[in-house]
């Protein structure tokens, strides 16, 4: 009895060295690696994505283009109704025309025959305004004779006093026309004109923004709206996922930092291309420390503090994907990237 325990212990304990040697190697297989010349990290591809959403709200009239499809640099992706953007812009361009014309009708003043006009008015107040101060004073001088009754002579001078009211308000009326338009007016007339040109541009900028395009070569990664959903600046119509940059997302501990420096060259491989080497450099190392990502490990425990670096891939068969593991190779003898 006592040898068979004894047998069962020592199998037990074979058994534990067994798990603690395979546990121990495949955790340094998984470890970043580091040698006197050669740094070997272990992270995963990222690339950027863009939210494609138009800067309009309307009803989405036409869509190009189907997730996974690669898209170029300018390519039309979606369009919007313009029935109604068409017909603002159409609105805008006849207030700008109706207002230049009155800015040009002001900066010319009046015309010659207005001018002649209001001066015949002048003069013609003038000689009534004369006539009927002469008979104003003949009649006061009969009144004086008791040759006319008060009341006519009172009548005949309110007559006169009208006339010489006419006579000035017609002389004024004649320097306004000749002096013309006042300079507030025009500037009044001027700023709506501007005013009227900003909303035209507006207008256009609606219209031009009814059409979608790609900002850069990439691929749709998600298609979100259809034919007949309201756009809006607020919602993406599609994702797209960006051809370049293109980087490898992984983390060093502290006592590597003194190894790498950004510019340095690297090499990029992956088990989906296991043949093949991507030329790489290190284009980014975070200036602050975080604890490690629970899908990453380094050559310390996972609860240790790690900083995070971009290695970026020239990737110009675009056979990189989203979220792809990679091995990165940091040559620490070469010098950096020019």
């Amino acid at each position: 009895m006592a040898s068979r325990r004894k047998s069962l212990i020592i199998k037990l304990l074979l058994l534990t060295v067994i798990i603690v040697v395979v546990g121990f190697l495949l955790l340094s297989q998984s470890r970043n690696e580091v040698s006197a010349d050669k740094l070997i990290l272990y992270g995963n591809v990222d690339i950027r994505q863009v939210d494609l959403a138009f800067n309009i709200a309307e009803r989405i009239s036409q869509m190009f283009v189907e997730e996974g499809d690669r898209v170029e640099k300018d390519q039309l992706l979606a369009s919007l109704e313009k029935s109604k953007l068409k017909a603002a812009v159409l609105s805008r361009k006849a207030q700008v025309s109706a207002q230049a014309q009155v800015v040009a009708r002001l900066e010319a003043g009046y015309r010659p025959q207005e001018i002649e006009k209001a001066r015949a008015e002048y003069e013609a107040a003038k000689i009534h305004a004369e006539n009927t101060a002469v008979t104003n004073k003949r009649f006061q001088a009969l009144k004086e004779l008791d040759a006319e009754s008060a009341q006519k002579a009172d009548d005949v001078k309110a007559v006169a006093m009208i006339a010489a009211s006419e006579l000035k308000a017609a002389k004024e009326t004649l320097d306004l026309i000749i002096e013309g338009p006042r300079s507030e007016d025009i500037a009044a007339a001027k700023a709506t004109l501007e005013f009227y040109r900003a909303e035209l541009e507006i207008a256009k900028c609606n219209l031009a923004d009814a059409n979608l395009y790609a900002p850069s070569c990439g691929v749709i990664q998600n298609r979100i709206l259809e034919p007949g959903d309201i756009a809006s600046p607020k919602i993406p119509a599609y994702i797209l996922a960006l051809n370049d940059p293109v980087w490898v997302r992984a983390y060093v501990s502290e006592s590597d930092l003194a190894n790498i420096y950004e510019g340095m060259q690297a090499k990029v491989s992956t088990d989906s291309f296991p043949d093949k080497t991507y030329d790489a450099w290190i284009g980014f190392i975070s200036p602050t420390s975080e604890f490690t990502p629970k899908s990453v490990e380094t050559f310390d425990i996972r609860t240790s503090l790690v900083y995070q670096i971009r290695v970026y891939v020239k990737n110009p068969e675009n056979q990189l994907r989203l979220g792809m593991p990679a091995t990165v190779t940091i040559d620490l003898l070469k010098s950096p990237q020019e």
